[in-house]
């Protein structure tokens, strides 16, 4: 320290305390000058020795020692907290109370929507195994229904049998006049009248056919053709329905079914094929060995096609199936043996997915069909203006052959089919007693009206096709898949 400031502070102690502080002034031993401040201590009444003095600096120094690293742990202990700190505050300002808050409530509301979602299922589950339980009661009795349907036909044919093998040994019922010959419970054949117009059309009618082309009986109990000829006629009569099979569940509501008309190896003329079609992505075709088998529910094979179909009007003709698919006007050939699809054809101008179905609806704008001749094509167009249009298919790669229009509405009819190229159609799907009400003849192009009977007997038929091979209608009516014998005459 200068000695000016020294003094000035030496001058500064004497005038608060002058007479307990004393300054002198000498020189030390190397001849420079020193200055002495001297100031009685308040506490110590004498100064210790220098060997106490040594002592107290000792532990003086130690103290600091102990002190400096406890404030070295202080400080660090400190940098910690403050670092903690830090970070609870950067975690706060980024996340904030009410979004923290948020966060816990989102992650309650996920837990609780999954409890519901598994409650949920649960019930589900609960109500799947309550419905098989009681589909199964249903197939049981459905079974038991079949089993005693099959033996009652069983009896019938029994009987009929016998019934044929009496004909056949010329053991015809008696007339009236010999009624007493006849056994209990056999039926009497009435007089003929022979003034009657009914007989006389009837004789008329047999005396144009050749005794030498007498028609023959076939051995499924239908007429059958002359040598050489087809088989062909106008529709005149269509019988009471048989019920074959009922379906199961309510996807069975309305769909397809039919038998291979012209069959290839491996199917045979039993093998039958089945498609439910209510629902948006039908895919399943059912395939049955034996009809037996179709008539119990066994299928033999589950075909998924490639793509959905859509309508009732698939058919089957020499090993493929033939089907529009769905939301689109695109007929295809599926081959039912190599579960290939063989060709695809886009109908020109046909409606679909709703543009021009029957009165019944489900989709019906696009509907295929198989008579003596082949394969073909029923649906409508703009051009038409809802006017049935029908054209020839060629089966392997489905191109057109032939197109015709007729004067009848699509729309205003329950269905159609084909019989020996001539279209017919059904005026109601749901009237227990409709009819046959339009005829369409391909070869001439005329139309004419029609009051054949025909039966809707569960009054919701969706499908109705014929079979040229069986000489029979088959129809898919309210969950029921029957068939209807037909009789054809001579135009």
């Amino acid at each position: 320290m200068p000695a000016v400031q020294l003094l000035l502070l030496a001058c500064l102690v004497w005038d608060v305390g002058a007479r307990t502080a004393q300054l002198r002034k000498a020189n030390d031993r190397s001849g420079r000058c020193q200055y002495t401040f001297i100031v009685a201590s308040p506490n110590e009444s004498s100064c210790p020795e220098q060997s106490q003095a040594m002592s107290v600096i000792h532990n003086l120094q130690k103290d600091s020692s102990t002190q400096r690293l406890d404030l070295e742990a202080t400080k660090a202990r400190l940098s910690s907290l403050e670092s903690l700190l830090h970070h609870q505050l950067t975690l706060d300002r980024a996340a904030g109370p009410q979004e923290t808050q948020e966060g816990l409530q989102r992650e309650l509301g996920t837990l609780r929507r999954e409890r519901d979602q598994l409650e949920t299922q649960t019930r589900e589950l609960e109500t799947a195994y309550s419905n098989l339980l009681r589909d199964k009661s249903v197939l049981e009795e459905e079974k038991k229904r079949l089993r005693q349907e099959n033996e009652n036909l069983a009896r019938r044919l029994e009987s009929s049998s016998q019934e044929v093998a009496r004909l056949r040994r010329g053991q015809c019922p008696q007339t009236r006049d010999t009624a007493r010959d006849v056994p209990p419970g056999s039926r009497e054949v009435s007089t003929w009248n022979l003034d009657t117009l009914a007989f006389q059309e009837l004789k008329s009618e047999l005396t144009e056919v050749p005794a030498s082309q007498i028609l023959k009986e076939s051995p499924s109990g239908h007429l059958r053709s002359r040598e050489g000829d087809n088989g062909c006629g106008e529709l005149v009569w269509v019988g009471e329905p048989l019920t074959l099979r009922t379906a199961e569940t309510i996807t069975g509501k309305y769909g397809v079914w039919m038998r291979d008309p012209k069959p290839t190896y491996p199917y045979t003329r039993e093998t039958t094929w089945r498609i439910d079609t209510v629902g948006t992505d039908v895919r399943q075709v059912f395939e049955y060995d034996l009809i037996s088998q179709f008539m119990q529910g066994y299928p033999s094979k589950v075909h998924i096609l490639p793509r959905p179909l859509e309508s009732t009007g698939a058919v089957v003709y020499s090993g493929s199936l033939y089907f529009q698919g769905a939301e689109s006007r695109t007929v295809i050939r599926y081959e039912l043996n190599t579960e290939t699809v063989k060709a695809e054809k886009e109908i020109p101008g046909a409606g679909y997915h709703g543009q021009f179905p029957y009165s019944w609806g489900g989709y019906t704008d696009i509907d295929l069909a198989v008579d003596e001749s082949g394969l073909w094509v029923i649906y409508s167009t703009d051009e038409a203006k809802g006017a049935i249009v029908l054209s020839k298919l060629n089966p392997e790669n489905l191109e057109l052959e032939q197109t015709w229009e007729t004067n009848i509405r699509k729309q205003s009819v329950a269905n159609a089919f084909i019989i020996c190229g001539t279209l017919y159609t059904v005026s109601s799907y749901s009237s227990a007693d409709a009819t046959v009400n339009f005829a369409y003849d391909t070869g001439t192009g005329i139309s004419k009206t029609l009051t054949i009977p025909f039966k809707n007997r569960y009054k919701y038929s969706s499908m109705i096709d014929y079979n040229p091979l069986e000489k029979k209608l088959f129809a898919w009516d309210n969950l029921n898949m029957v068939t209807y014998d037909i009789k054809l005459s001579k135009m």
